[in-house]
């Protein structure tokens, strides 16, 4: 299988536009969170229609998981808990988002949404329980803010990570995380795209100016992680260890 992973894009069209032409050569095309821009002079609910149509465009080139960031967030859900409201429309429709967890070739796919509360953070527990015993020859969850006491979640000031999840990789053991949501942790020293916590892989591809997101291609069958940015690429094998060291920084 081949995955090709991005976030954050934040309504740039022109790098959804990329990924519209880039997506037929994956298996699987990853959308960790942050489709949506806070503070565009667009308002949130005519952004959300447009990427509405993008989801809708990629679906008919390739499987697509989506799961929701921080800026997708437009109101409260039924137990009163922000949530991104418009990705259900996306589900209705049959993309993969919040709260599905599908079989795509030899992986189960775990999709994760931002959660905001409680009740949220409770229903994902339950998500990974029930995955965790029906888990394939490849379990990758899609998730939006990296864990703590990871290079992919360094700001180039502080630790941004987030905790819980750092609790639920030890737990769980997934064999990869897709993340994003700190833009910088590849573009910083003592920063980085790709961690490995135990035997977990967990990615960030970041977030850069320009038509063509940073991105992450990750190939099972050759076993190698990509990752392309305007820095150039890093390439490893996946057999490794440990993360090894940058060479683009």
């Amino acid at each position: 299988m081949r995955i090709l992973h991005v976030s954050d894009l934040h309504y740039s069209l022109p790098q959804f536009d990329w990924v519209v032409g880039a997506a037929s050569e994956f298996e699987l095309l990853a959308l960790a969170g942050d489709y949506l821009k806070v503070g565009s002079v667009v308002p949130l609910e005519d952004q959300s229609v447009t990427i509405l149509e993008y989801l809708s465009s990629l679906q008919r080139v390739t499987p697509i998981a989506v799961c929701s960031g921080n800026h997708d967030l437009t109101g409260p859900d039924a137990g009163g808990e922000r949530s991104a409201l418009w990705l259900s429309e996306a589900k209705a429709v049959g993309i993969h988002t919040d709260g599905n967890s599908e079989v795509i070739g030899d992986t189960l796919v775990t999709i994760c949404p931002w959660w905001d509360g409680p009740i949220g953070r409770a229903a994902l527990v339950e998500q990974f329980i029930a995955d965790a015993t029906r888990r394939t020859a490849r379990w990758v969850w899609v998730y939006h803010w990296p864990p703590r006491g990871s290079p992919t979640s360094w700001t180039g000031r502080r630790d941004h990570g987030d905790r819980d999840l750092r609790g639920w990789i030890e737990e769980y053991r997934p064999d990869v995380v897709l993340t994003g949501h700190i833009h910088e942790a590849p573009f910083k020293p003592d920063g980085s795209w790709a961690d490995r916590i135990g035997d977990t892989w967990v990615f960030n591809a970041g977030h850069q100016i320009g038509p063509v997101p940073a991105h992450i291609e990750l190939d099972f069958t050759e076993n190698t992680a990509k990752w392309e940015s305007l820095l150039g690429t890093e390439e490893f094998d996946l057999s490794l260890a440990v993360a090894p060291k940058r060479t683009v920084l």
